[in-house]
């Protein structure tokens, strides 16, 4: 009687006695394509939207106050249950969330495209970023425990980190060009067909991911941190509509506070917690993660602030303030296949200094764009030049955080990875809004907005130092 051979798992290394892979066999290819593809197309789900919201709001009725929730909708549900989602997987098996999600991004993707009105559009995008928290920790999960410790895992997290940031300028060009040559609602379907395959692929090259003893379900801490998030991310995006001092915004900022606290003292007490203090306590987990925040809070912001530059002070269009954004993307990639080769011939602390500096000068020299086109022969290379650095930070980032830790414990550093990474993005935008608001003074003229984006850049400079900073700091910690 025959029988099938069941295909090999492609976490590494597989036993106790093989060694772990030295190059990428062919099935580690497929296994690093399949969770490439799907974390860039969650990339682009953050900002595919954002020149498009417009036309959608004279398509369907939106006001022009509740416009802004088809973009926080998402956010909230995006960052706020990633942590939570990331401990789910570790219960019920990271490629079962994986796949589940995924599935779910493509029906809600579907369901925001046919939209008839704001109220469906709104449950698709809660929907899509729900689907959004649950698969980035859970790939990069697989990522880490498919890839070994070293060099095939720094490869495979730089290419990762080099697509997510390229998806999230790739989105706004895309949204610029499906909104301008189709229509807001392909910004939606486009999601259908890459989820469809995605999931024909993943269920065959990609292996369970589990820790060995199931941890129990933590609820009290679960609910108190997603509030907390929740709290903090609605605060954040009221700041940047109404300014740092409305009500609602620091009622949202100070519950989030309160509520953060209240989950490290129920982690303390908890018999399994959901984050265990001894690995926040670990250098390389803490300092990792706010090096990671800044990072995402500061390119993505970045990209805003040149939107509104481009569209307000040059009187560019949306399509081609968003196709400006490709040579961002560009610095990206570039970044992110450089980072694996500076690691491996320097350190993690090395890139993210190095990185962070080449960030930090060349954010700071679109200090100096005017209020004419002759400033694109400027901020296109300045805006390659620092995405490159920008990458080599995240890759460093995204090594940090989860080396020196096993694999029971991956769920819980890519989770707090992808919560850093989510809340950095949505966190960046409304501060940098704010900020600009403020320098403006309520003014729309074109030097009052090029006045605004310029303090707002120097703010963003600044805290691309206060990474470098950190990053010092970590060095002298793993000393």
């Amino acid at each position: 009687m025959s029988t099938t051979k069941p295909l090999p798992r492609a976490t590494a290394p597989a036993s106790a006695h093989e060694p772990p892979p030295r190059r990428l066999t062919v099935r580690l290819k497929v296994t690093l394509a399949v969770l490439l593809v799907a974390q860039f197309m969650l990339a682009v789900d953050f900002s595919i939207l954002n020149v498009a919201l417009p036309e959608i709001g004279d398509d369907l009725g939106f006001s022009l106050a509740n416009l802004q929730w088809i973009a926080t909708a998402f956010a909230l549900s995006a960052a706020g249950f990633t942590l939570l989602f990331g401990r789910i997987g570790d219960l019920v098996g990271r490629k079962r969330i994986f796949l589940g999600s995924l599935a779910l991004l493509g029906l809600a993707s579907l369901v925001g495209g046919l939209a008839p009105n704001p109220e469906v559009l709104i449950v698709a995008r809660v929907a899509q970023g729900l689907a959004t928290a649950a698969a980035t920790p859970a790939g990069l999960a697989l990522l880490t425990t498919s890839f070994p410790e070293g060099p095939l895992r720094q490869k495979a997290l730089g290419l990762n980190g080099a697509l997510m940031s390229a998806g999230f300028t790739a989105g706004a060009v895309l949204g610029g060009v499906l909104t301008d040559l189709l229509s807001w609602r392909w910004a939606f379907f486009i999601n259908v067909p890459v989820a469809l395959a995605v999931l024909a692929v993943a269920p065959t090259v990609i292996a369970e991911s589990r820790p060995a003893a199931r941890p129990k379900a933590d609820l009290p801490g679960a609910l108190t941190v997603t509030l907390a998030l929740l709290g903090i991310v609605y605060g954040l995006t009221q700041a940047g509509e109404h300014g740092w001092t409305h009500p609602v915004a620091l009622a949202g900022l100070l519950a989030g506070a309160a509520l953060l606290v209240a989950f490290l003292l129920v982690e303390r007490r908890a018999a399994q917690p959901l984050v265990p203090l001894h690995v926040l306590r670990k250098p390389t987990v803490a300092w990792g993660n706010v090096l990671g925040l800044l990072a995402f809070v500061t390119e993505t912001s970045l990209v805003y602030l040149l939107t509104l530059y481009m569209q307000k002070t040059l009187g560019f269009s949306a399509l081609t303030a968003g196709l400006s954004f490709g040579v961002l993307g560009l610095g990206t990639v570039a970044g992110g296949l450089l980072a694996p080769k500076a690691i491996a011939r320097t350190s993690t602390v090395a890139v993210l200094v190095g990185g962070g500096l080449l960030q930090a000068v060349f954010t700071a020299v679109l200090l100096l764009l005017g209020d004419t086109p002759d400033s694109m022969g400027l901020l296109l290379p300045a805006t390659f030049l620092g995405g490159v650095g920008n990458m080599l930070v995240i890759v460093g980032f995204m090594v940090t955080a989860t080396t020196g830790l096993p694999d029971h414990e991956q769920g819980l550093a890519t989770g707090l990875a992808s919560m850093s990474q989510q809340v950095g993005i949505t966190m960046g935008t409304p501060i940098m809004s704010a900020i600009v608001t403020a320098a403006t003074a309520g003014a729309m003229s074109a030097g009052a907005i090029l006045h605004g984006v310029t303090v707002a850049v120097a703010a963003n400079a600044a805290l691309v130092l206060l990474g470098v900073l950190i990053a010092v700091v970590l060095k002298r910690k793993m000393s």
